[in-house]
């Protein structure tokens, strides 16, 4: 018997109850998920209802995202979040890459404690967050810039 297995022949009356409702994982989170408070947001004349906890299907498709340069990918994503075909939609009304940074900032920080960010918020750190990716190369540029001009110095130095 692994460590996994329950030795149901040791369970008392009160394990067996217990073991009955912990076993129904869908009425126990179904229940749970009504306990969590949900963060309503209005876009585009729309209002959406963020779920209670990021969908694992997110998180996953989120990592996929990240060096995609397609469409679907981003489409998916969001439909786990918002529903539908929210892309489409968003892009039809005019909306910036800024705007969907700071609306899915808001989103996931708002999934995970409702009320815990607002909108404003996630407009600075999406600037951060975009401030340092901009800074990123251009440190990489002065550094490979360093590195040209100290070899010259030194070979040339160095043969003279």
């Amino acid at each position: 018997m692994s460590d996994l297995d329950l030795d149901l022949d040791t369970l008392d009356q009160g394990d067996e109850q217990q073991l009955d409702a912990l076993v129904d994982f869908d009425a126990f989170f179904a229940e749970e998920s009504t306990t969590r408070p949900r963060q309503l947001l209005t876009l585009y004349g729309r209002s959406y209802q963020l779920p209670e906890s990021l969908p694992l299907l997110f998180t996953l498709q989120m990592e996929r995202v990240q060096n995609s340069d397609s469409a679907d990918d981003v489409r998916k994503m969001l439909s786990t979040l918002f529903g539908g075909d929210v892309l489409d939609t968003w892009a039809d009304h005019g909306m910036t890459d800024r705007q969907l940074g700071v609306v899915l900032i808001y989103s996931a920080a708002n999934i995970k404690q409702s009320g815990s960010c607002t909108m404003a918020r996630a407009a600075e750190l999406y600037d951060q967050q975009e401030a340092g990716k901009a800074a990123a190369p251009n440190r990489a540029a002065r550094r490979t810039a360093t590195k040209k001009k100290g070899k010259k110095g030194r070979s040339s130095g160095g043969r003279s």
